[in-house]
């Protein structure tokens, strides 16, 4: 039983991209597929795939293709990932509250009542939220 499924989400990222990895299997949920939708945008990996449920009825999986800077995967895009809001701990921000990451190089995923936005997108949108991660 995973307790934070975001946080088990990207410590199999961090995992993947320290082993060097192509790929990365993830169980499936609504939000995770959100945030590799995000991931994907802001060009942090280069696709990621649903892959069906199975007959007995258990969730399906996750599969994001990691990017790398190079043809060798030794230099991935993503250099750091990190869990802000735990479960035991809620981190939230207004809008004029929200962080800038690496002075606006690095991303803040937050879950607001627009759905899962970028700190870019919701900045724009003019909403606060959870502060999920940041990526960078």
């Amino acid at each position: 039983m995973i307790i934070d499924p975001i946080a088990d989400m990207l410590a199999r990222i961090n995992n993947a991209l320290k082993s060097r990895k192509s790929e990365v299997y993830i169980p499936h949920s609504k939000l995770k597929e959100k945030i590799a939708d995000i991931l994907k945008q802001e060009g942090y990996i280069e696709d990621y795939i649903v892959s069906e449920k199975n007959k007995k009825g258990n969730q399906g999986t996750l599969i994001l293709k990691l990017k790398y800077l190079d043809d060798r995967n030794t230099k991935p895009v993503i250099s750091g990932l990190k869990r802000v809001s735990k479960p035991g701990l809620r981190k939230y921000a207004g809008v004029s509250e929200i962080p800038y990451i690496r002075k606006g190089l690095g991303t803040v995923i937050l879950s607001t009542n627009k759905g899962i936005l970028t700190d870019a997108q919701a900045r724009k949108e003019r909403v606060g939220g959870e502060i999920l991660c940041y990526v960078w």
